[in-house]
Order: C-alpha cells, then sequence, then structure tokens
C-alpha cells in the first residue's frame, strides 16, 4: 500500500524562505523547487482525498484544477502588495456549487500556521440570509450535528465574525440566536507547522474532514435548490447500494 501523502521538511523550508524573499523574481529563480517540493505533494493530497471522498463526501470536489490556489496574490485592492502567498493550500467545494460559492473543506499550510476545517466564509449577503433562514428552521438537526461529542471533541465551536445583536427578522430570543449573529461558519483546528511532514498528517486530515462534512453539508443545503438535494441523495444511495448497506440519515 503506498504510503500516506505529506508535505517534506523541504516543503516548509521553502514557504520560510518565500516569507523572508517575498519577490517576484526570486521566486522564479526558485519556480521548480517549489514545484517539486510544495505544490508537488499539494496535488499529492489532493488527488489521494479524490478517492478518499466518494466514500463519505462524494458531493466535494478534489481536483487540482480546482482545488489550489495561484501562487501570486491580487494585490489590486490590499494595502499589502506582497506579490506572493506564503501558504500552500487546498480547497475542495460542494461540486453543485462550486468554488467560493458555498461552503467547502479547506486547509492551508504556512510558515507560522497550519489549519484544517471547513464552512462558508464571508457570504454575500443573499446566502448569508438563506443560511440564517435554514439554520433557524432546522436547528435542532443542526444543534444535534455540533453538538455531538465527536464533533465537539475535534472542534470545540464554530469560529468566525459575529454580530453582537441578533439579526434583523429574527426573536431576540430565538433558539438558535449565537449561531444567528455569525457572519462566517466555519470550524477547524489548528497544528503545529511541523505536523504537516508527520505521517499522521494525511490520516488526521481525513479525520478532521470526515467530522465537518455533516456541518459543511447543512450549510450547503441552504444554497442549493431542492431538485439538486434529491439528484445528491439519489446518487448516493447508487454508490452505496455497491458497498451495502449504510446507516440511516436525515435528508432534509
Amino acid at each position: 500500500m503506498a504510503s500516506a501523502p505529506r508535505f517534506t521538511p523541504r516543503s516548509l523550508t521553502f514557504l520560510r524562505a518565500l516569507k523572508r524573499h517575498n519577490d517576484r523574481e526570486w521566486f522564479r529563480a526558485r519556480r521548480d523547487e517549489y514545484e517539486t517540493h510544495v505544490r508537488g505533494p499539494l496535488v499529492a493530497i489532493i488527488e489521494r482525498l479524490a478517492a478518499d471522498f466518494r466514500s463519505f463526501a462524494p458531493e466535494m470536489v478534489a481536483d487540482p484544477k480546482v482545488s489550489t490556489y495561484r501562487i501570486y496574490r491580487d494585490t489590486r485592492f490590499s494595502a499589502d502588495k506582497s506579490p506572493l502567498k506564503t501558504h500552500v493550500a487546498g480547497i475542495f467545494p460542494d461540486r453543485r456549487l462550486g468554488k467560493g460559492a458555498g461552503a467547502a473543506l479547506y486547509f492551508h499550510v504556512g510558515p507560522d500556521e497550519m489549519w484544517i476545517g471547513g464552512g462558508l466564509y464571508h457570504p454575500d449577503t443573499p446566502k448569508l440570509h438563506a443560511v440564517r433562514e435554514h439554520l433557524a428552521g432546522n436547528f435542532s438537526r443542526f444543534r444535534t450535528i455540533v453538538r455531538a461529542p465527536a464533533f465537539r471533541r475535534t472542534f470545540q465551536d464554530l469560529e468566525g465574525d459575529r454580530m453582537q445583536r441578533v439579526p434583523r427578522g429574527f426573536p431576540a430570543d430565538h433558539a438558535a440566536a449565537e449561531y444567528l449573529k455569525l457572519r462566517d461558519f466555519l470550524v477547524g483546528v489548528d497544528h503545529p507547522v511541523p505536523f504537516a511532514t508527520d505521517p499522521r498528517f494525511y490520516r488526521t486530515l481525513v479525520a478532521t474532514f470526515r467530522q465537518a462534512i455533516p456541518f459543511v453539508r447543512f450549510i450547503n443545503e441552504a444554497l442549493v435548490t431542492t431538485k439538486e438535494r434529491q439528484a445528491f441523495w439519489e446518487n448516493v444511495d447508487i454508490l452505496q447500494s455497491a458497498r451495502g448497506p449504510t446507516p440511516a440519515r436525515s435528508r432534509r
């Protein structure tokens, strides 16, 4: 059996050097090193996830063309004019929504931080309202997801910006009041950066994504149509029937 993909010490060495020398010419001279020691391991991780997602997150896309980001930053509207990103990241969106249009699974590794998790970051107003309405109307099921013992052991609680008051249109004493205040809907775990090179890295990545996917799936239910949800679960039934019976689940 092939060893689990992970980053190497040379991956981290390159990212630390990139932080010190955030310069286009410096990077161009070392592009091959980046491709071999940073992008190469990232692509291997993404390709392995593409196979593993079939068993627990078939709606999520793991494809190097979709799941990676350009190394060059868009500095047009940023006060920080550093031309290059100093971290490497993988994003895994719902195929029904596309990259940047819904909740996703995500991880990044940089010279100072490593994070694994998922969710919806800075949604626009219509998406934010749709998620809040969905949460308010299905709070019992949402609470079951985020208060499950395994979920709490992994993530403790949700992350993200929040309002000081319950948003307009919802009762101040709504059972979901604290969650309705959120502007972002994120869960994640920080790890020491060297853990990206540990043999346990990939196993931990998959285990974290397994805990995050019910939450991510709930958020995306607010953003896809009823027809798309039905088609998704029918496809899951086809895949799972080939593997044998699985525990019952909610299809709301």
